[in-house]
């Protein structure tokens, strides 16, 4: 499962489990897509099962589980598990997607953020907690993901879902921008948590930077990078 274990002991068709940093700009799916080609070919067959836990958006990056074969049937129990996250908000403006992936729509006044207020907002995000998701998510509304309804301007309503934030650390604060440590159920929006904290402060926020650093017992110490993992299945 770690990086540091030789690709020679998978049976990749009977099943087996990768931890893979994903790379910035790539979709979860693009991550999916490549090691089920290169597995293709190595392997020699013209179809292998190839799935992922946790779909991580486009700009970020981190933890993926990726579950080959028969392991495929794993993935559920995965996805359930909690997950860590560090990130960066940026404070002053929002955007439709709730992160850097679409143009700033509003700007927002940020000189009334301090030390105690962001301290104060913090406390009100722990613990269990309903959350609206982005319109820009992967959410099905009438069998279509709510990104592609949001893309073409139609605005769906949405119901909230319950989270839970189990811990929250502010590790920096350098306005506009705060750097974050957050751990949280499955089914949690860090998107959504960034413009949730924005409006909370009376300044909009949105999401800059976010990396997965944990799914469960499992780290991101422990991934293959995208690139050596290509490699190696390809020698």
């Amino acid at each position: 499962m770690n990086s540091d274990e030789p690709l020679s002991q998978y049976d990749f068709l009977a099943g087996a489990t990768l931890l893979v940093n994903k790379p910035k700009g790539w979709t979860s799916f693009d991550v999916v897509n490549k090691i089920r080609y290169k597995l293709k070919h190595r392997l020699g067959i013209k179809k292998i099962k190839v799935g992922h836990a946790g779909t991580l958006d486009p700009m970020a990056t981190g933890l993926l589980i990726i579950c080959t074969g028969k392991f495929t049937k794993k993935l559920a129990n995965f996805q359930g598990l909690p997950k860590e996250y560090t990130g960066e908000i940026t404070f002053g403006a929002t955007t439709p997607s709730y992160d850097a992936e679409t143009e700033i729509d509003q700007t927002f006044p940020t000189e009334q953020i301090n030390e105690e207020l962001i301290e104060s907002t913090r406390k009100t995000f722990l613990g269990e907690q309903e959350q609206y998701p982005p319109m820009f998510s992967a959410i099905k509304v009438d069998g279509q993901p709510l990104y592609k309804k949001a893309r073409k301007g139609i605005v769906i309503e949405v119901k909230p879902r319950p989270v839970n934030i189990y811990d929250f650390e502010i590790t920096n604060v350098e306005l506009p921008k705060m750097q974050f440590r957050v751990q949280c159920s499955k089914g949690t929006y860090i998107r959504s948590l960034a413009f949730d904290f924005g409006k909370a402060m009376q300044s909009g926020g949105y999401l800059t930077e976010l990396t997965r650093t944990s799914i469960g017992e499992y780290k991101l110490t422990n991934a293959w990078d995208l690139e050596n993992l290509v490699e190696k299945l390809e020698a």
